[in-house]
Order: structure tokens, then sequence, then C-alpha cells
């Protein structure tokens, strides 16, 4: 059976990020986190944020890709991420000041 496509409306977009936004709490965050998401789509995600967290480190795009077993692909894409200047990852991740809207 070939699996549907579903289009990322906005709408549903943003009330995820309010959903989100609404949690302060860590433990229900990755609680809200393991409800939402398969523990694939979890894996993934966390490997995303472990991926930027190395590079933010000064780790070698080849020690990453051997360490977490991933392409360079992938990390050439987390290293365009940190590079733009408004990235909300880099802010995160350097701890710059979020500006809120």
């Amino acid at each position: 059976m070939k699996r549907a496509i579903h289009q990322c409306q906005p709408s549903a977009r943003q009330a995820l990020a309010q959903a989100l936004v609404s949690l302060s709490d860590r433990q229900e965050m990755e609680l809200f986190l393991e409800e939402l998401l398969t523990r694939a789509e979890l894996c993934d995600v966390t490997l995303r944020w472990r991926l930027l967290e190395l590079l933010v480190q000064g780790v070698s795009q080849r020690k990453i890709a051997e360490e977490l077993q991933i392409s360079l692909c992938k990390i050439t894409r987390g290293s365009r991420i940190l590079k733009n200047k408004k990235s909300v990852s880099r802010k995160i991740l350097f701890k710059e000041p979020l500006g809120r809207k």
C-alpha cells in the first residue's frame, strides 16, 4: 500500500508551534515529544540536534560523520544552518538572545 503524502498546512504548523511554546517544563516537553513522535522520528530529530551541538563544539565534519554514522550531506546542511545569522538553532546553541514575535 502506498503511503499518503500530507501537505504541511501553515495553520497546523502554527498550532504545533503554539503547543511547544506553551510548555515550559522540560519533563512535560519530553513527554509531549514522545507522545507526538514515533521512536524513529524522535531519534531523527535528536540526531539532528546532536549534529548541531558537535558542529558548535568545533568537531570536524569527518569525525561527526564517523561518530554519528551519517553522510557529509547532512552535516553540510547543519553547517549551513549555523552560518545563518538569523537561525534560531544558532541562537539557542550559541546562547544568543532570542527575539520574541
